[in-house]
């Protein structure tokens, strides 16, 4: 059997690992560039079905889902029926609610119009803490018209629209009788107190097509009428319409997500100044305490910097100064880091860095050092099953 040897592209993508960070944290960024101390994303897991690990479901076809995840508006069991693994509307019982409430949400649900309602148009609503609507309708043959008669809804009103707020950016919609499927992204009002800080917004893809982008809501959406007036409640149950036509429903799941001001350390809009010197002066302590714990050079010499650079420190800075010998030693001998072509040029980067963003000058020995210093040679490419 012939030997695999990696070419230097595929090796480096098999050993990738992550190096020392960029540009360091300000007043609004608790964070580097890249920074290696910075949490991961939690791990979750998305099958072929499409349903994220962790969503909830609220309908996968079965009576049951039905009985644990929704209600009718007086808190009674939905009269709504499970037909053919469909949630239907049960024209006249009122909507379907949600047992549970929603603030900031991701929503995946499918629809579908049925071909025998005609007058209707398959008329129903997604409804976000029951007054935000995203309409529902068979918007499929619609042409263009001036008509103050026009056979056809108006532009706020059709399939994808922020009802009476905003129309579809593009019109996607499916036949009547075909399956189709919306993602939304929603954000509810947020408050300070009684002023709205933010009046929540709403991002639509309908059969996977940007229909609504991040649209900011006027107020609650109603018929005829330009509300002004925003949700008052933090959370508040999903509603789907009931606009007296049997409209069936699948495949419906919704994961919580954080408020776009609950990251409050990372430069965005919810950014607060003292969470942001908190969270650093626990960094400089966390980088401090890995600089004691290691007997790298080059490690070390990463790590003081981090805690420098999170906090400036008069003690820290003494470490600096007095392990650059050390340092510089080490590199001399290409010992530990200094020994791997990969690190030493991540090093020199970090070095550079240091010196671009005027935390170093350019006249440090380490930064003179490092640009005479040609990297060590590259190791030849190890064979597949080395790995």
């Amino acid at each position: 059997m012939k030997r695999l040897i990696l070419g230097s592209a595929a090796l480096a993508a098999c050993i990738a690992v992550a190096e020392p960070s960029g540009d360091r944290p300000d007043d609004r960024h608790a964070w580097a560039v890249h920074d290696v101390n910075r949490p991961d994303p939690v791990k979750i897991t998305v099958p072929e079905n499409g349903v994220p690990s962790d969503a909830l479901v609220l309908f996968d076809g079965t009576a049951e889902s039905v009985a644990k995840n929704w209600r009718a508006a007086d808190g009674k069991a939905s009269k709504w029926t499970v037909k053919d693994g469909t949630f239907v509307c049960a024209p006249g019982s009122g909507p379907a609610v949600t047992a549970e409430a929603f603030a900031d949400c991701q929503l995946h649900i499918e629809w579908k119009t049925p071909v025998d309602d005609v007058e209707g148009w398959g008329n129903s609503g997604v409804i976000f803490m029951g007054q935000y609507e995203i309409q529902i309708l068979d918007s499929s043959a619609i042409e263009p018209s001036k008509s103050p008669w026009k056979p056809a809804n108006y532009a706020d009103g059709q399939a994808g629209a922020v009802y009476g707020q905003n129309p579809p950016i593009v019109n996607p919609c499916r036949k009547p009788g075909e399956w189709q499927s919306y993602d939304i992204v929603f954000h509810p009002p947020l408050r300070d107190g009684k002023r709205l800080v933010d009046p929540g917004s709403v991002t639509v893809f309908f059969n996977g097509v940007l229909v609504q982008d991040d649209w900011p809501f006027q107020g609650t959406t109603g018929w005829c009428r330009r509300i002004k007036t925003h949700a008052e409640a933090t959370s508040a149950p999903l509603y789907l319409q009931d606009h007296g036509h049997p409209v069936p429903f699948r495949n419906v799941w919704i994961r919580r997500i954080p408020s776009r001001y609950a990251d409050t350390v990372n430069g965005s809009v919810g950014t607060k100044y003292g969470d942001v010197a908190k969270l650093r002066h626990e960094l400089a302590a966390q980088s401090l305490a890995f600089a004691d714990a290691t007997d790298d050079p080059a490690e070390k010499f990463i790590r003081l910097w981090e805690s420098f650079c999170y906090e400036p420190d008069r003690k820290v800075k003494r470490l600096l100064d007095a392990g650059e010998a050390e340092t510089l030693k080490a590199l001399a001998e290409g010992r530990g880091a200094f020994g791997d072509p990969r690190r030493f040029n991540a090093f020199r980067r970090f070095v550079k860095m240091l010196v671009s963003t005027g935390w170093l000058p350019k006249d440090a020995k380490i930064a003179v050092q490092l640009e005479k210093m040609p990297a060590p040679p590259k190791p030849k490419a190890p064979n597949m099953r080395d790995f």
